[in-house]
């Protein structure tokens, strides 16, 4: 590329538009460039689940912004990408106001890179903690403990497990929950048909993804994370934790190593749980 068609590229009219389909290309291809492990798969799931917007330019994605509605009060936010070629120049900024735009006042939730920090505080974010990314190869066979009451989720469980995620996060996410039960391999705690517990294994990345898991104790958590690790020796496995339960030297002598980490953000008022449930990992950093 010359130096006058990089002039002429860079300023090129701008298009901020929904995020469709159609743009799947472009945005693997920019996930590819920052490192980030998606699919397509991953891509198309995030966007059938949630909106988006997404910056083009000469036809081209140079960056997106991806959301996910809970209801009226709540929203997820994540995904947020632009190209090295274009940042510093105020694009991200563009982005992320019209993102916040769309979500309609209300309350967002996201996990922050360091890199993202002065750009959500700026844009009135508050750190509430931290979320621990743990992954690799599992390379041992983990036996689950030796209790009777974890089993596979049937379809006439879906109700419960999405009435036990809503108090564990604080928020409804019926959509979200039932998505990706239908691509994932679902476990539940029952005690005495009551669902105490829910933990969902897909595919995603570069393996597996254990989460969300949601649970009444982190004793709970932990077997719920056995029961879907039971199944999986020999395949990657990433899970991402909240770090205030103090899962991550557990995970760590299982060989999940913790490779990162990202800084829980809200804007607005943080989701509550309530009773006993909590949400010990994430379905992923962005989901929330």
């Amino acid at each position: 590329m010359t130096l006058e068609h990089a002039r002429k590229t860079l300023s090129a009219p701008l298009d901020l538009t929904k995020f469709e389909a159609r743009h799947v290309p472009g945005a693997l291809k920019l996930s590819q460039e920052m490192g980030w492990p998606y699919r397509s798969e991953d891509w198309e799931f995030a966007a059938a689940v949630g909106q988006g917007l997404v910056l083009m330019r000469n036809g081209g994605v140079i960056g997106t912004a991806m959301w996910w509605n809970y209801g009226e009060a709540y929203a997820s936010a994540g995904m947020i990408i632009v190209t090295a070629s274009a940042q510093g120049g105020g694009f991200g900024s563009r982005l992320f106001d019209g993102l916040l735009e769309v979500t309609g006042g209300r309350n967002v939730l996201l996990n922050s890179t360091e890199e993202g920090l002065t750009l959500y505080n700026r844009r009135g974010f508050t750190a509430w903690g931290t979320v621990f990314q743990h992954q690799g190869p599992l390379g041992v066979a983990v036996v689950q403990h030796d209790r009777d009451d974890i089993r596979p989720a049937t379809v006439s469980d879906l109700r419960a497990i999405q009435a036990f995620d809503e108090r564990a996060s604080g928020m409804p996410r019926q959509t979200m929950v039932t998505a990706l039960a239908d691509v994932g391999d679902v476990a539940v705690i029952d005690l005495g048909g009551r669902v105490a517990g829910y933990a969902i294994a897909r595919r995603f990345g570069r393996g597996h993804v254990i989460g969300p898991v949601a649970a009444e104790s982190v004793h709970d958590a932990q077997r719920l994370i056995l029961a879907q690790l039971s199944g999986l020796k020999g395949q990657f496995v990433r899970i991402d934790i909240h770090a205030e339960h103090g899962l991550g030297d557990w995970l760590e002598s299982l060989g999940l190593k913790q490779v990162g980490q990202a800084t829980a953000m809200v804007k607005g008022l943080r989701p509550v749980s309530v009773g006993p449930a909590r949400m010990y990992a994430l379905a992923n950093q962005s989901f929330g």
